[in-house]
Order: C-alpha cells, then structure tokens, then sequence
C-alpha cells in the first residue's frame, strides 16, 4: 500500500488492535496502536496530516528512531519511519507521522 495515500480514517477502526513492528529480520515486536491524532493543517496536499502511536510491551530498551516494517493483516506491510517516544507505565511508545 502506498503511505502517501494513507489517511486517518485508514486507522480509525483499528485503534487498540493488535500490529507487529518488524525491526529487523531477527526483531519483531507486538504493538497495540494506542493513539491516532488529527494535526494542523498546514501542509498543501490534499491528505490532513496525522500521527499514529503504537506502545510495545518493552521496559528496558528501546529502537532509535528509523524506517519499520509495520504489518496488519488488513493493512498489509507498511514502510513507516518512527521516532520513540518514551515509556509510560505499560512499555515504550513509537510515532509516526503522516504529514
């Protein structure tokens, strides 16, 4: 699927469902998508930008930020670059924008 095409009602539905993030061939975390947010409009393409947020069970460690494999069995593979956004009380939480 092509991410340029990708808007905010593609994840509406799937908020606190299930998705694996594939790091590398030998690293595959689960992760619940756990927050999707409108953002200012501010970019002249058409798609309103948006940004998804997906927590991992990690407490320790954590992937700097790069290019994931994110994969739904409805969405298929996704080529998503993410930045990690911290812990909180579950695991780490990664995000990515849709601008």
């Amino acid at each position: 699927m092509d991410i340029a095409l990708l808007t905010f009602n593609d994840f509406d539905t799937l908020l606190n469902t299930v998705f694996t993030i594939r790091i590398s061939n030998e690293v595959q975390l689960d992760a619940e998508l756990i927050e999707l947010t409108k953002l200012d409009n501010y970019s002249p393409l058409e798609r309103n930008p948006f940004s998804i947020v997906f927590r991992t069970a990690q407490k320790n460690e954590y992937y700097e930020q790069g290019i994931f494999t994110i994969i739904h069995p409805e969405k298929g593979h996704l080529e998503l670059f993410m930045t990690p956004l911290g812990f909180d009380s579950i695991g780490m939480k990664y995000e990515a924008v849709f601008s």
